[in-house]
């Protein structure tokens, strides 16, 4: 199928020791709202970020370097990143 983008913010909540748990993904219609929902959750999370990233979201293929849109917090790679 063809590929579109898609726009996600990921949460990241405490885990065990001192990782980190992945809260459900949010999927966004633009960039913006990606970014908007992000730094909205940011206080309140141990870490966010907002993406968006080329996807043939049938066959769950993504692209490997999103461009990322909001950043904030503890993070794990590869969002942990500088850039």
């Amino acid at each position: 199928m063809a590929k579109e983008t898609v726009h996600i913010v990921q949460a990241y909540v405490a885990g065990r020791g001192k990782g980190l748990k992945a809260e459900q993904q949010i999927g966004c219609k633009t960039a913006e709202e990606a970014r908007r929902k992000a730094e909205r959750l940011a206080p309140l999370r141990e870490g966010v970020v907002a993406f968006s990233a080329s996807a043939d979201v049938e066959l769950g293929d993504y692209d490997e370097s999103p461009d990322i849109l909001f950043k904030a917090g503890r993070l794990p790679f590869p969002f942990d990143q500088a850039g």
